[in-house]
């Protein structure tokens, strides 16, 4: 995907219907190459994190591609994208360019952010990439300041602000959610819910674990998606994204989703069975959902599908290999975009 676009699957529109779920051929699939891409692209990056070639922290989106690629379908542009740390997704969502978020990862001058963001920080204004952001919790203050600065400017923009379930107990968030309301603010909260934050059960941390709930005391509406849906994610994403853009304050959306890997690279994933983690690939995955339904309606047989996902892994491995072989950035950089105080 070129750079500056608004996404792919936010620009496709449906031909030929499925009158059950209302969605075309073309639209459908736009939806499965955008998320194999995801899918093809954290597989490489788990990869090369393996070989050395990628330091520091590394969180996969593995499992949750139907979130980043169904809110991004109802985006318009100028609309802001800001989350947390697990945010490959996010960017490849947003229409960034592969080689230059791997480059990124790999720590290259040819990456986003020149190679000094990593996995975690990156950014992209011109894709309305906001982050890629470390502290837990933080990005929802800062998407929170980019929809009082659309409130401001009464552009009709909506800031789309991700979190996950262990960034929901933070403080942080409630403080939002306050001033969000109070000033009617244009903000759309999803919290990807994908049971586990860093490794304890939504179950043993949090006392309402009805995420979508946690706005009631501040009067913000909300409402539970199946994040493993990219249909339904794009139903309540359009539904919450109008009713910020008209006007009506914040709305939160809580996409039940699951990752297949550990919080991070680094994490074994002991805390649950492997049974529990095969049985929603084998049921829920929102991949294979879209296959299926592409394959009902005869709009996509295996040799197409095959087709997509060869035309996914070059484009993959071409972004592999760019990174490999680009240049580090110099010495001198350590000098550049550092603020000090006089």
């Amino acid at each position: 995907m070129a750079r500056g676009q608004t996404g792919a699957a936010g620009r496709r529109k449906a031909n030929g219907a499925d009158p059950k779920t209302g969605a075309g051929k073309d639209e459908l699939l736009g939806y499965y190459r955008d998320m194999l891409l995801i899918r093809r692209f954290e597989e490489r990056a788990g990869q090369l994190y393996g070989m050395g070639l990628i330091g520091g922290f590394c969180h996969l989106y593995i499992g949750q591609e139907a979130i980043a690629v169904g809110v991004q379908a109802v985006k318009q542009p100028g609309d802001q994208i800001i989350t947390g740390y697990r945010d490959h997704g996010h960017m490849l969502a947003a229409g960034m360019d592969p080689k230059a978020v791997m480059a990124e990862l790999t720590g290259r001058a040819s990456g986003s952010s020149r190679g000094k963001g990593g996995s975690m920080h990156m950014f992209s204004p011109e894709d309305d990439f906001y982050g890629g952001h470390g502290i837990v919790g933080a990005q929802v203050s800062l998407g929170t300041g980019l929809a009082l600065a659309d409130k401001y400017r009464d552009n009709g923009r909506v800031s789309f602000t991700y979190f996950g379930d262990g960034a929901a107990n933070q403080g942080q968030v409630y403080e939002s959610f306050n001033m969000a309301e109070i000033w009617r603010l244009p903000v759309v909260y999803v919290i990807e819910n994908n049971q586990y934050a860093m490794g304890t059960s939504i179950e043993r941390s949090s006392s309402e674990t009805r995420l979508h709930m946690r706005g009631a005391s501040f009067r913000i509406p909300g409402e539970e998606v199946d994040g493993m849906d990219v249909l339904a994610v794009k139903a309540a994403a359009g539904k919450a994204a109008e009713h910020a853009r008209s006007g009506n304050g914040p709305y939160i959306l809580e996409m039940k989703t699951y990752r297949y890997r550990g919080h991070s690279m680094s994490d074994p994933a002991k805390y649950r069975t492997r049974e529990e983690v095969d049985a929603v690939r084998k049921t829920r995955d929102p991949i294979d959902h879209v296959e299926e339904l592409l394959e009902k309606q005869g709009w996509a047989d295996e040799a197409a599908l095959k087709a997509i996902d060869a035309e996914v892994k070059k484009i993959v491995a071409d972004a592999a290999e760019f990174a490999r072989t680009s240049p580090e950035p110099e010495p001198k950089e350590l000098y550049t975009d550092v603020y000090t105080v006089s």
